[in-house]
């Protein structure tokens, strides 16, 4: 498969959920340049509350892992299904359908969770991104805008 894959995650707690810590966790990117690269890559980029939101880089030269969405190719269009955390709050009940992306265009699919930390019972909190394209794309693809979008955040208490 032709596929190159960007997860942007960002985590934090209830100290960034408001004022000044909430508007520098939202003014946080959703999209990086990419490496140079061929297909299939999987480029994740990391940020995390304790680290002041530093972007962490990770490559896999492969398409993602099925625990986190699933693909196939149907002739010459990819079907695309991000797959929630099982562990993540809250329940989503009704989801959207996969996504059929044709060759040379690009996805941006949203998702948000609360996780009860196993120590301590406070909230983390999680923003993923999937920035998902088919096909060659230049290094700057997921700095536009998407052909298509699906937001499934949720409110967070």
């Amino acid at each position: 498969m032709d596929i190159v894959a960007q997860w942007v995650r960002v985590s934090w707690t209830k100290q960034s959920r408001g004022g000044h810590h909430a508007a520098r966790r939202n003014a946080l990117p959703t999209a990086f340049t990419l490496p140079q690269h061929h297909a299939p890559l999987t480029h994740e980029v990391t940020m995390h509350e304790h680290d002041g939101f530093q972007p962490a880089i990770s490559l896999h030269y492969g398409i993602p892992s099925c625990g986190g969405v699933q693909l196939s190719h149907t002739e010459d269009q990819v079907r695309v299904e991000l797959i929630p955390t099982a562990w993540g709050m809250p329940r989503r009940h009704r989801r959207p359908p996969a996504v059929r992306l044709p060759r040379g265009q690009w996805l941006r699919w949203q998702i948000n969770y609360r996780f009860a930390h196993h120590c301590t019972g406070d909230w983390l909190y999680r923003l993923d991104t999937l920035n998902i394209a088919h096909g060659p794309v230049p290094v700057d693809v997921f700095l536009t805008e998407p052909h298509q979008s699906i937001d499934e955040r949720a409110y967070l208490r």
